[in-house]
């Protein structure tokens, strides 16, 4: 239970900003839903269906990505790099596998709570979208999986300056191409099979497969579920590496 001690600390933090949080994220998925909801969205159709309730599901995945990697990610960083306060929990008898289980689930919560945030805007602007627990578990997953990526660049990156080009050449790409506007097949064959390989794209693919009621995808699940695993223990091995 030594990793509830990190999160407990995170959820202070939380508590004590969650105001200034919860504005700063309401403006991009609101932009978004603007302008591909009721902007573009209104003359498009994909799938035989409504545009809104295409990328929708798409918006989530990729808020439960970017709220996930930033919140730990970047203070991560910032605490090894400039304030040193990360020397307070290395040196503390508290295991690596403890310290980066408390960050990684602080990051899912912030995660989910961005998502659920998208999620009742939505259908404020009239999405009609199919929910159930298996929806849930994929947004949790997917902030799980960026959480831990967050925990594994900011151990490894050694200058803040490096921090955004990592966000610029690996998030930034995957925000946009990872099917969360329009689909990977659109893109050259070699390309889409590389899209499809990325992490954002199957929780994409799953949301909206729920979330038009078509059903789990088995497969997405189950490379969600790999990256989770192989990401944490990467998380683990590095901070072992900087103890």
């Amino acid at each position: 239970m030594d990793f509830y001690t990190v999160l407990w600390r995170e959820m202070i933090v939380l508590k004590r900003t969650f105001y200034k949080f919860l504005a700063s994220r309401l403006v991009s998925p609101l932009l978004y839903l603007v302008a591909f909801g009721w902007g573009l969205g209104r003359g498009i159709r994909i799938n035989g269906g409504n545009y809104m309730e295409f990328v929708v599901p798409g918006i989530i995945a990729l808020s439960a990505m970017n709220t996930s990697f930033n919140a730990i990610g970047i203070s991560l960083n910032i605490s090894r790099l400039y304030h040193k306060t990360i020397e307070e929990y290395l040196i503390a008898p508290l295991s690596a596998g403890s310290f980066v289980l408390g960050n990684v689930l602080a990051g899912t919560v912030r995660g989910l709570i961005a998502s659920l945030i998208i999620l009742g805007l939505a259908f404020l602007f009239g999405a009609k979208l199919v929910l159930n627990h298996w929806f849930f578990l994929v947004i949790i997953l997917t902030c799980f999986i960026f959480a831990s990526l967050g925990v594994v660049a900011a151990m490894t990156i050694n200058s803040h300056e490096d921090m955004s080009n990592f966000s610029t050449f690996v998030i930034l790409p995957m925000s946009f191409l990872s099917g969360t506007f329009f689909l990977p097949e659109y893109l050259p064959q070699g390309v889409a099979y590389l899209i499809k390989a990325l992490p954002l794209t199957h929780a994409s693919y799953a949301l909206r497969a729920l979330a038009q009621g078509q059903g789990l995808l088995p497969i997405s699940l189950a490379v969600l579920g790999a990256y989770a695993v192989l990401l944490f223990i990467a998380a683990v091995v590095v901070v072992k590496k900087v103890r």
